[in-house]
C-alpha cells in the first residue's frame, strides 16, 4: 500500500505581500473591483473563480516566512488573467491604469495568436492580461 502523501494540482491561495495593506486593498477592491471577503485583522482576501488573492503586511509575511522584507528586483513571479475577448484586454488595463496601476507593456498581438499586455499594481506585482483564442479557463 503506497502511504505517500501526494500534492494535488490545484492552488487555493495567492498571498501578495503588501506595503501599504489599505491601498492595496482599495486598488484591488474599488479599482479592479474583486469581490473582498471580510475578514477580521490586517488581511484582505479576494474571491476568485477558483482561487483567493490574498493581501498581508509585506513585512509580516516575510516574518511568517522567516526571510528578510528586503527582496529586490523581478521575482520571476507575475499574475495573469486571461479574458474571453481580445476588446476586454484594452479594457482591463485601462481599468487598471485609472486605479494606479502603471502599465509595463501595452497590449500587442502575440507570435501565439492572442493579445496581451503587462501592468504593475501598486507594489509592484505584474499582471499579465491576455486574450488567447487557443486557451480558456471557465
Amino acid at each position: 500500500m503506497n502511504t505517500e502523501a501526494r500534492m494535488e494540482p490545484r492552488i487555493t491561495l495567492i498571498t501578495l505581500g503588501v506595503n501599504d495593506l489599505d491601498v492595496a486593498t482599495e486598488f484591488y477592491r474599488d479599482g479592479l473591483k474583486l469581490p473582498m471577503h471580510d475578514f477580521p485583522g490586517d488581511i484582505s482576501f479576494f474571491k476568485t473563480s477558483s482561487t483567493w488573492l490574498t493581501l498581508y503586511p509585506r513585512d509580516a509575511l516575510a516574518e511568517d516566512i522567516g526571510i528578510s522584507p528586503d527582496g529586490k528586483g523581478f521575482s520571476g513571479f507575475t499574475l495573469a488573467h486571461n479574458v474571453k475577448t481580445r476588446d476586454e484586454v484594452d479594457a482591463i488595463l485601462e481599468q487598471a491604469q485609472s486605479s494606479g496601476a502603471t502599465i509595463i507593456k501595452p497590449a500587442e498581438d502575440k507570435e501565439w495568436g492572442g493579445y496581451s499586455g503587462y501592468f504593475s499594481d501598486p507594489d509592484g506585482y505584474y499582471w499579465e492580461v491576455a486574450w488567447n483564442p487557443h486557451f480558456w479557463i471557465d
